[in-house]
C-alpha cells in the first residue's frame, strides 16, 4: 500500500510528520484518530485530526497536498443526510387577503409593429 508523509498541526502532535496510508482514491483519510493509553489503566484518550489542504500554488492555485489539523472536541461531526434537515419551528401566520388581479393595459408601440393588430388575449 502507498503512504504519504503528512504533517500534523496543533495538539500534542504539532510539528510531527507521519507516514499515512492512502486510500483507493490516492488521498489520506478525512479523519485520523490516534489512541493514547491512559496512565492509570483507564480508557484511552483519542486525539482527532481532520484532513485539510496544505496550501495552494501561486499561479494556478493548485493544491499542494494535505495536512492534519487538531480537533480539540475529539468528536467527528455526524452524517448529514438531506432528508433529515430540521426545520425551524415557526408560528403559523394568517394568510393575507388575495386582491383581485388586474391585467395591465398595453399601449400601442411606435415602430415596426405599429401597423399590426394586437394579439387576442389568451385565457
Amino acid at each position: 500500500m502507498r503512504s504519504e508523509r503528512t504533517p500534523f498541526e496543533g495538539g500534542p502532535m504539532d510539528g510531527r510528520v507521519l507516514p499515512v496510508l492512502l486510500g483507493p482514491t490516492g488521498h489520506p483519510p478525512k479523519w485520523y484518530e490516534i489512541p493514547v493509553p491512559a496512565a492509570d489503566g483507564g480508557p484511552p484518550t483519542v486525539l482527532l485530526y481532520e484532513r485539510v489542504p496544505a496550501g495552494y500554488s501561486k499561479r494556478l492555485h493548485l493544491q499542494k497536498g494535505w495536512k492534519y489539523t487538531y480537533t480539540p472536541s475529539g468528536r467527528k461531526p455526524g452524517l448529514r443526510w438531506p432528508w433529515t434537515k430540521t426545520k425551524p419551528e415557526t408560528e403559523p401566520q394568517a394568510e393575507p387577503q388575495a386582491e383581485p388581479q388586474v391585467e395591465p393595459q398595453v399601449e400601442p408601440q411606435a415602430g415596426p409593429q405599429a401597423g399590426r393588430k394586437p394579439a387576442p388575449p389568451t385565457a
